[in-house]
């Protein structure tokens, strides 16, 4: 078949230039949005009478038929005919004749690429929504099981105060439900048609955008035809939210990596989320953790990739922009991979019950709490700051904890200190005393706990 482009041109095109400039070699994954996309343009042809309505049924019938052989692995690429694109398009025209060359109709390869992958997009943003979903369930699940752990919180990786180990668990699902308010926000942008923009500025022809709008399920059409026809926002967008997800995603894995080592001790991983040394039988390596970190650079990367690649357009199209896909389905297959077993390794990872508590008291995670209880005596905060750290430097001089401190000794410190101050010491008293909206005692986590069971019912 010639080119589609050729009318003009009297030199075949050098084969080095076709092995260059193709993009089937990745493309070819948008066949089923294409097919999607041109049934959706035949049928507005149809409606406004430049398509007789059997020509649109022969050719929505015959791109079923294309798209069948293209999922049954039953058809050729070929690098001459450029990308996906083409390649439905030559298959039509090879198929129904004169018929199949109406359907580009309207349209620009470059309207045609730029709805192709927002009906992608759209469909890979709603599988990652779904994934995220499960995972904050797989954290939810597991937090009845858990729901009396008590851990340390940290902050610059030292022991700071005590939490429920489910406040840990909630602080995931808060991460992951922020992505996935991204997510839906991002489809806000991808919603918008492009198609019927044409090259660059529109057609005399009388199309029906709105009508193609509503067949593809678009609650919007672009406005500007000189700005769709440019228009790579809606996917930078949509690789920076992925590459949000899998920073969230990173820092969960290095978090349970830390605690899966003989220094913590929290966390258990099973064996079927591990791998062994090939030197050393001994070890249980996190490596499917480490590649979820891992993996995140790559998703960073590709928003440095899209936004360089797009930096320096003027409009409207140019070639360069053949390049975006490869930036979006890095980010969207990793993500996707990762996603895909994070909820598993969450379900079945254990806590290490007894030794987290055999060390629960080290640390003086109580501390703060015994500050606040001086507060509540009419100690000024920065007084009382000055007090405890007094006490604490006590306790390391004599190696014992703030709770086996005499009374008399801390008297000595602070006389407004009573017996009662006792119901502030130790990790058990302090997760009891933590009270406030959102943070990590016990009654608020379970409070929290509850309302994301019914979040993620709702959902």
């Amino acid at each position: 078949m010639a080119k589609a482009w050729g009318g003009a041109f009297d030199q075949a095109t050098d084969p080095r230039v076709e092995k260059f400039t193709e993009s089937i070699s990745f493309d070819s994954r948008l066949a089923t949005v294409d097919i999607r996309g041109s049934q959706a343009h035949a049928r507005m042809l149809a409606s406004v009478g430049l398509l007789t309505n059997a020509e649109a049924a022969a050719i929505c019938g015959t791109l079923d038929d294309i798209g069948r052989e293209i999922a049954a692995g039953q058809f050729a690429w070929k690098i001459e005919l450029e990308d996906i694109h083409m390649h439905i398009e030559s298959a039509l025209i090879q198929r129904i004749g004169d018929v199949g060359r109406k359907l580009h109709t309207g349209r620009s390869r470059n309207d045609q690429v730029s709805t192709d992958l927002k009906l992608y997009v759209r469909d890979a943003l709603a599988s990652i929504d779904v994934l995220l979903q499960d995972l904050q369930q797989a954290f939810v699940d597991r937090s009845d099981a858990d729901i009396d752990v008590v851990l340390p919180g940290y902050t610059h990786l030292q022991r700071a105060q005590p939490v429920m180990a489910v406040h840990y668990w909630l602080a995931y699902c808060e991460k992951f439900h922020r992505d996935r308010e991204r997510v839906l926000d991002c489809l806000k942008r991808v919603n918008v048609l492009p198609l019927g923009a044409a090259a660059l500025a529109g057609t005399s022809l009388p199309i029906d955008r709105h009508k193609t709008a509503e067949l593809l399920g678009f609650p919007a059409v672009a406005a500007n035809s000189l700005d769709v026809s440019s228009d790579r926002d809606f996917l930078a967008e949509s690789i920076f939210t992925l590459s949000l997800i899998a920073v969230h995603l990173s820092g969960w894995a290095e978090e349970w990596i830390l605690w899966c080592t003989t220094e913590f001790g929290f966390l258990k991983l099973p064996d079927a989320y591990t791998t062994g040394s090939s030197i050393m039988p001994q070890k249980r390596n996190p490596d499917v953790l480490e590649l979820i970190r891992g993996k995140s650079a790559r998703v960073i990367a590709d928003v440095q990739q899209i936004l360089t690649l797009i930096k320096g357009l003027p409009l409207a199209y140019n070639r360069d922009l053949q390049e975006d896909k490869l930036a979006f389905f890095d980010a969207y297959d990793t993500v996707f991979a990762c996603l895909e077993l994070a909820p598993a390794v969450v379900r079945r990872a254990a806590l290490r019950v007894d030794t987290i508590n055999a060390r629960l008291e080290e640390g003086f995670l109580d501390a703060t709490t015994l500050m606040e209880y001086l507060i509540t005596q009419g100690v000024p905060m920065r007084t009382g700051h000055e007090v405890v750290g007094q006490l604490v430097r006590l306790c390391e001089s004599k190696g014992c904890k703030l709770a086996e401190l005499p009374l008399a000794e801390m008297q000595q410190h602070c006389d407004k200190i009573t017996a009662d101050v006792s119901g502030y010491l130790g990790t058990a008293n302090v997760v009891t005393r933590l009270s406030s909206y959102g943070s990590g005692g016990r009654e608020p986590v379970r409070k929290q706990l509850e309302a994301w069971k019914l979040r993620l019912a709702r959902h």
